[in-house]
């Protein structure tokens, strides 16, 4: 009991080719097989800054020598006016 066998996975491969039809099956494959590349390079890079600003394990405090670059946020592709810095608060409407 809770174990998937061979017949449920027939059944769920069926229905799957039901509701999604033959020809869009290997899009949606690809599809997923870039976001599961994508997911795995970026938890990766996200180990390697973590790893990298890691404090050093002696127990001297080293100063930081520069504050990294402020991050923009836009608000839409290609939308430069309504562009800003994360520290900067919002202009108000007019």
């Amino acid at each position: 009991m809770g174990q998937i066998g061979a017949r449920e996975l027939v059944v769920l491969a069926i229905i799957v080719l039901l509701i999604f039809g033959a020809k869009r099956l290997p899009d949606i494959a690809r599809s997923l097989g870039k976001s599961a590349r994508i997911l795995k390079s970026e938890t990766a890079a996200m180990k390697a800054e973590s790893a990298s600003a890691a404090p050093p394990q002696d127990g001297a405090a080293q100063p930081q020598a520069q504050e990294p670059p402020a991050k923009t946020i836009q608000a839409a592709p290609g939308d430069v006016t309504s562009s800003r810095t994360v520290d900067e608060a919002k202009p108000a409407a007019s």
